[in-house]
Order: structure tokens, then sequence, then C-alpha cells
């Protein structure tokens, strides 16, 4: 296979950070002195070092790639699996095949990206109607020893996104000798009406101790506008996924209500984001199924995160959790038409008040007039966390501003081990 080179952008390595590193505890320290009042959490410093590395970059025709995923398939060295599809810039929502290739060294050097059409592609319904995939995330399942990914289906007509349409969660497994994934296979859910479209597409999932998963889901009657969401417990054992029962289901009537949640386990508890048109949203559980009301996201000081209508991740290490998020109010008026999906931020949470610490704002990915919201988080080691996002090309003119169609790899190198990496 061919191999693509690594480049580096050192340029962009944390602006304005002494020594290109930041420490949680110094973070919390200048936040709590910002707000006026201490903070709550009593999390002791992590630090990390960013490097910005571009996996692939350029256009193919109007179409470029879109959802950059990856999981770790842990080893002396792991292999870094990034899945990711072709997106039509100039149709909404209207993506082909799930492509993957992998690294075996850190990113130094990938395989050549082969789209798996038989397996992870679409279906022909009709003459004009076909069935596919997409907002497709593996995740190292480690009581099995398997890949898994998890997705949702999507509708099409005549290669154009069906306007109400059903929606089904979705897995599938890597093969790592064949470099492979299994056709993927539909979850089975309780027979609900508002079960009809109900998705994990690009969520993050939490796996238990005892191999059960819990895996966030969003869901509506196809006509409905609202959406709520929910975790869902799931058994893996290798061959099949089964649901076993679902938490609260979490509603806000606002727009299309809460959607493609994620989630986060840290300090013995369970966060989860989620997406509303307005603004982004959190909730806490203790068990990772039964939540308290979902609040708007904001900063210690009281005032909007200013994220909406986009996704947001979590980063955890055992000494510290993150959120990672685009929003608006950050110089990116250029980014207004793409929702301010640029530049991708991430930022220290405080786990008792749940609010993001502003003085620990740090850029992972810059702004150069292309979308970066539809991005995931990855474990590779207990050295290494990546963040993977994409250039999308379009609304606009995002060459204008210096976009190409990057594939970017943030990558946060811890300064201490984190022992957790593998349990998230």
């Amino acid at each position: 296979m061919g191999m693509l080179p690594w480049r580096a952008y050192p340029a962009l390595l944390l602006p304005g950070c002494r020594g290109l590193r930041w420490s949680l505890a110094t973070g919390i320290a200048l936040a709590a002195a910002t707000a006026g009042e201490p903070s709550a959490t009593a999390t002791p410093g992590v630090g990390y070092r960013l490097q910005l590395d571009v996996i692939t970059e350029g256009m193919d025709g109007d179409r470029c790639w879109f959802h950059p995923r990856a999981g770790a398939i842990p080893g002396p060295v792991p292999t870094v699996v990034l899945t990711m599809q072709r997106w039509n810039t100039r149709r909404s929502d209207v993506f082909y095949p799930v492509a993957s290739g992998e690294t075996r060294d850190l990113g130094r050097t990938w395989t050549d990206f082969p789209e798996h059409a038989a397996t992870l592609g679409r279906h022909r319904l009709d003459a004009t109607r076909e069935e596919g995939i997409c907002d497709f995330t593996p995740k190292w399942h480690a009581a099995t020893g398997r890949l898994l990914g998890t997705g949702h289906t999507v509708f099409y007509a005549d290669d154009r996104l069906l306007p109400v349409r059903p929606r089904h969660t979705v897995w599938s497994t890597y093969e790592p000798a064949t470099r492979t994934w299994t056709p993927w296979a539909r979850l089975a859910l309780p027979d609900r009406p508002d079960f009809a479209n109900a998705g994990a597409g690009s969520t993050q999932r939490v796996d238990l101790p005892n191999g059960d998963l819990l895996l966030p889901i969003y869901f509506k009657e196809p006509t409905a506008k609202e959406y709520r969401s929910t975790v869902v417990r799931c058994r893996f054992d290798g061959t099949a996924l089964r649901y076993v029962e679902h938490g609260t289901e979490l509603a806000l009537p606002v727009d299309r209500g809460l959607y493609e949640p994620s989630l986060a386990r840290f300090g013995g508890r369970f966060f989860l984001t989620l997406r509303n048109d307005q603004a982004a949203y959190v909730a806490r559980s203790e068990d990772g199924l039964r939540f308290g009301e979902a609040r708007r996201w904001t900063f210690d000081d009281g005032t909007d995160l200013g994220s909406y209508n986009t996704q947001a991740h979590w980063v955890t290490h055992a000494d510290g959790l993150f959120l990672a998020y685009t929003r608006r109010g950050a110089n990116n008026e250029n980014m207004a038409r793409a929702r301010h999906r640029a530049p991708l931020f991430l930022a220290a949470v405080d786990p008792e008040r749940m609010v993001v610490l502003r003085a620990t704002e740090r850029e992972l990915v810059p702004n150069r007039g292309a979308q970066l919201g539809n991005f995931a988080v990855v474990d590779v080691n207990e050295r290494e966390t990546w963040v993977t996002t994409s250039e999308g090309m379009a609304p606009g003119n995002p060459a204008a501003f210096g976009a190409n169609g990057r594939v970017y790899a943030a990558r946060l190198i811890w300064d201490r081990p984190n022992p957790a990496w593998n349990q998230h």
C-alpha cells in the first residue's frame, strides 16, 4: 500500500504557551482568579504538549474527507485505525462509503485509505433509493479484544438526502489481518415508534469493566421535529451487539431538541454533552444511565460557552476532564455560515460545577476558513490522546482563507501517563 508522508505544523503549537506546555493546575488557578471565586474542583494538575499533524490533504473534485475518527489497537506501539468518508460539498449530508487506513508508528506514516464499499457502503433499495451509513466512530473493546465501530444509517434518493427517513444504530468490527471491516449490522432496539429513527452517529461511548457498553443515542419518530437523547447499555460478545436497557430520556422543547450526545466517565461519575440548535448542554449521572436535568454549557464566569448546533466531545485523563468544541466569538465571523465551526478548542472542565474553565481554553486546530466541527477523540496509549478532524470545504469559499481539505490529528502528549487511557 502507498504511504502518506507525515507533516507537522510547529507554528500552530499552543500559541502563547510557555514551552508549548499547559498545566491544568495553573489553568484552574487562573480561572478562579478570573471568575472571582475559587473553583470547587479538587482535580490535580495535568500538563500536556500539543503537536498538530496533517495526515492527508487535498480535494477529489467536489469531495473532501469528512468524519475522521480513530480507534487504537493496543500494543507496544499501538495500531491507530482512522475511518472517514468522502463528503459531497455541493449537497447536504451526502456521504460515500466508509474508508479506513492505519498507522503503526504513531502517525509518522499512514497506509492509503481505501473505501469499504462492500461492507460499510450503501445498499440499493430500489431504482432510486439507497441506504448507507455515516457518522461512524471506532473504539477498542477491551473485553473482547475487538475494534468496534458504531454509527447509524442514512437514506438517499438519487444521491440526495431523504428529508423524512428512518434511522438505525449500526455497528461493525475491524479485521486487522486484512484491514477490512465486517458488514454493518443493525442494533435491535425496543419496538417503539420513536425508536424508528434512533442513531448513534458521532457519539462517544464508555465501556464498563464487565465489558458492557454505554452507548449514547438520539431518537424521534421520523416525522417529528424534536430529538431526545439517552444512553443504551449494550452487551457485545465479539460477534453480536445486543440491547440490554436504556436510561433517562433527556428532552428539550427547543428547535430540534437534544441530539449527538457524547459520554465520558471521570472521577467515578458520568458526563454527557449534547447538541442543541441554540446552545450546547451538559448532564451528569452516577451510573451512566440515570441523568439529572441537562443545562446549558457556560464558562466559569457564567457567560454562555457559545457552542451551538454542532458537536462537542470529551478528552479524559485520570487527572483531568476536558471538553473539545467550537464556538462563536472567536474572531471567526468568516465562519458564521458554517455555524462558527472553527477554530477547534480544548478547555478543562470543572466536574463539580459543570462549567468550562475559560482561562484554560487553547486552540487545537486553527481557523482556515473550513469547518472543523465533525471530529472525534481517541486514547492512543497512556501517553497520547488524539483529536482528529478535517477541513470541511463548504459552505462559502474556504480555500480563500487557506483551507485545502486537510485531515488533522491534534496530538495531546501528556506530561504524566494516563493510567485510565483504555478505561474510558
